[in-house]
């Protein structure tokens, strides 16, 4: 994760934190206002819901702590497998760094590297370059 996205991410969190925090305390002050009155008269307990600003504040705090999680996600990897392959042949190491410069752990190199070197293996690229060379 770069430092941005730790750094949304961690505002989220204590932004969600202090809503629920502000939820908590809420909920005890009505249930305390509801014992003193109920003790005045014998009007039973009513459920208030949860005031509107307290509401809004989760759901920003989430959408924050989701944004900086988003943030920190690396890059998604071609869900069919010729086209990671592609990517890997063309682009070799270099296609697999990150903004820092090393090379993503996940990256294992050529995928069909112990099939290519079977000796009965013809490479037929190789075959057309040399070919059209001649040619």
């Amino acid at each position: 994760m770069t430092w941005i996205s730790k750094l949304t991410t961690a505002f989220g969190l204590l932004l969600l934190a202090e809503a629920c925090y502000s939820a908590y305390e809420h909920s005890v002050l009505q249930t305390h206002r509801a014992a003193s009155l109920s003790s005045l008269t014998s009007h039973s307990g009513t459920a208030t819901s949860l005031p509107i600003d307290i509401t809004i504040e989760t759901l920003v705090a989430t959408f924050i702590v989701c944004l900086g999680m988003v943030l920190g996600t690396s890059n998604l990897r071609p869900i069919q497998w010729r086209v990671w392959a592609g990517k890997i042949e063309r682009e070799g190491e270099a296609g697999f760094t990150n903004s820092s410069g090393e090379l993503e752990r996940d990256y294992v190199g050529n995928p069909f590297r112990l099939l290519e070197s079977r000796p009965g293996f013809v490479d037929i690229r190789k075959q057309r370059k040399r070919v059209c060379r001649v040619g």
